[in-house]
C-alpha cells in the first residue's frame, strides 16, 4: 500500500529533527522597518523582515543585513563551518513592475576555492517551502525544523546548500517574494518574480562589503521544484533583465514549466496544498481574476486559500494531502475544470509558460521518469523546447521507478541527482566547457 501523506510527512521531520536546534537571532546591523515582530502559526517572525516604507531604486540594492547563525555549525580555526551566514534583504521587482523587499540568506564558506578563477557565487532558490512567512529558507538556515503544534517547517534545502560550501563555494539564498517579508503574500511559482528575485539575489551578495564575491565571479543557479522553475526562468529573463549578471550555468531540476499541466497533477496529490498557494499567489498578481473565483470558489475553497496562505509543506501534507479541488467549487469542478471553461485563466498561465526563450548560458534539466506531482514529460518538453532554440542543454532523465507516492516521486530524484547536479554546476564555475545532448532528445526518456 502506498504511504499517505501523513506518514511521510513524518517521516520527514523526524529525519531533519535529528539535526536540529535553536539559535537566537543577532541584531540587525541596519535598522529594521519596525520595532515589533509579527507572528505566523506561533512562530515569531523578527522585525528584520518588516519592510521599510520606501525601497531604493536599483534591483539587487541591499537595504539591510545582519549575521545569521547557521545552526548547523562547527567551530572552525578562522571562523565557523561551513561558513559565516549573513541575512540579507534587497530590493527587486515584482512581475507587475511594482518595487518589492526580498529576504534571503548569504554564505561565505570557510572551505577554499580549488577551481579555477575566483571564488565564484551560487544562487540557490528553495524547493516549495509553503507560503506562511515561519517557512522562508533564510529562516530555515537558524531553525532546520519548526516544529509548535501550529506549523510544521522543515529546512531540507540546507543540504544543497552545505554541499556547496563545503566544495568552496559562496552562497546566496533566496525567499522569494512575499515568503519571509510580512507586507505582501508570496506569489508561489509566479515565472517573473521568482527570476528576479534570484537574479537580485546574486547582485545583492555582490554589493556585501563582507563578501569575497565580486563581479569577476562566475556565477551559477541551482533550483529543484519551485526552485527549478525559478531558475530556469532567471535564465530566460537574465538577458533582459539582468545583463550585467552573466551565468556561467544553470541546473534547473524538475521544473514546472507548463502550470496547467501541474495544476492537474497536484490536485489530490500529496501536496494538493499547493495547489492553494498557487492560486493564492495567481489572485495577488492580478487581481482582475477575483471575480472569476469568487464565481467558482466556494466557502470551503475559500476557508482553505486562507488557512494555506500561512502554511508550510508540513503544515499543507497534513492538512490537505490527498485533497481534491472538487471540494473547493461550488460547481464540484475541479480547478482544471474551471481553467478549461475560462479563456481568461487560460491566457494568465500561459504567459507562466516557461520555454518560450531561449536560456543564457549552459543549462542542465533534470527530471525524474516516474514524477507525477512536477509531470516529467512538462519538464522534458521544457529542455526539447530550449534545444529548439539552439540552447547549449543537458538533459538528464532520472530514471527511477514509481512507488504510488507522488511525493516519494518528486522528492527522489532530487536526492538521487543532486550530488551530480553540484559536480556539473562547479564543472562550470570553473570554467570547464559544457557538452549539449539536445541531439538524444528523440531517444531520451
Amino acid at each position: 500500500m502506498p504511504p499517505r501523506p501523513r506518514t511521510l510527512a513524518a517521516a520527514i521531520v523526524a529525519a531533519l529533527a535529528l539535526g536540529a536546534q535553536a539559535v537566537p537571532a543577532a541584531a540587525a546591523d541596519g535598522p529594521a522597518g519596525d520595532s515589533t515582530t509579527t507572528t505566523s502559526r506561533g512562530v515569531e517572525i523578527p522585525a528584520f523582515y518588516t519592510p521599510p516604507s520606501e525601497l531604493p531604486g536599483a534591483d539587487g540594492t541591499l537595504i539591510r543585513h545582519e549575521p545569521l547563525p547557521l545552526a548547523l555549525s562547527l567551530p572552525g580555526i578562522d571562523g565557523p563551518l561551513p561558513g559565516r551566514a549573513t541575512r540579507l534583504m534587497y530590493k527587486s521587482t515584482d512581475a507587475n513592475g511594482e518595487a518589492v523587499a526580498v529576504t534571503g540568506a548569504y554564505i561565505e564558506p570557510a572551505a577554499r576555492w580549488r577551481g579555477d578563477g575566483p571564488r565564484p557565487l551560487v544562487a540557490v532558490a528553495p524547493g516549495t517551502m509553503g507560503q506562511g512567512d515561519q517557512c522562508a529558507a533564510s529562516m530555515a538556515l537558524e531553525h532546520p525544523l519548526q516544529l509548535n503544534g501550529q506549523t510544521v517547517s522543515v529546512g531540507y534545502e540546507d543540504l544543497s546548500v552545505y554541499r556547496l560550501l563545503l566544495r568552496g563555494v559562496a552562497v546566496v539564498v533566496t525567499d522569494y517574494g512575499g515568503l519571509g517579508t510580512t507586507d505582501r503574500l508570496h506569489t508561489y511559482v509566479n515565472r517573473v518574480d521568482g527570476a528576479h528575485a534570484v537574479l537580485d539575489a546574486v547582485r545583492a551578495a555582490r554589493a556585501l562589503d563582507s563578501a569575497s564575491v565580486t563581479s569577476e565571479s562566475r556565477v551559477g543557479l541551482f533550483g529543484y521544484s519551485q526552485g527549478g522553475g525559478a531558475t530556469a526562468a532567471a535564465a530566460e529573463l537574465q538577458p533582459s533583465y539582468a545583463p550585467d549578471v552573466q551565468l556561467a550555468g544553470t541546473y534547473a531540476g524538475a521544473p514546472p514549466a507548463d502550470l496547467t499541466e501541474v495544476t492537474r497533477a497536484i490536485d489530490g496529490s500529496d501536496l494538493a496544498g499547493a495547489l492553494g498557494w498557487s492560486l493564492n499567489g495567481f489572485l495577488q498578481t492580478e487581481p482582475a481574476l477575483r471575480p472569476i473565483a469568487d464565481r467558482y470558489i466556494n466557502e470551503a475553497g475559500q476557508e482553505a486559500l486562507k488557512d494555506l496562505s500561512t502554511m508550510c509543506v508540513g503544515d499543507a501534507l497534513f492538512g490537505y494531502g490527498g485533497d481534491s479541488s472538487t471540494d473547493w467549487t461550488k460547481t464540484g469542478q475541479s480547478i482544471s475544470d474551471v481553467i478549461r471553461a475560462e479563456p481568461v485563466l487560460q491566457t494568465f498561465l500561459a504567459e507562466q509558460r516557461i520555454g518560450s526563450l531561449k536560456p543564457a548560458g549552459p543549462v542542465r534539466v533534470a527530471t525524474g521518469t516516474s514524477d507525477d506531482l512536477v509531470p516529467h514529460g512538462q519538464a522534458r518538453r521544457l529542455a526539447v523546447d530550449w534545444c529548439g532554440k539552439g540552447a547549449q542543454v543537458t538533459y538528464v532523465p532520472v530514471l527511477l521507478p514509481g512507488v504510488g507516492s507522488g511525493l516519494l516521486n518528486h522528492f527522489a530524484p532530487l536526492l538521487t541527482d543532486q550530488g551530480s547536479a553540484i559536480s556539473w554546476l562547479t564543472d562550470r564555475l570553473s570554467g570547464e566547457p559544457a557538452g549539449s545532448n539536445c541531439w538524444s532528445m528523440p531517444v531520451q526518456p
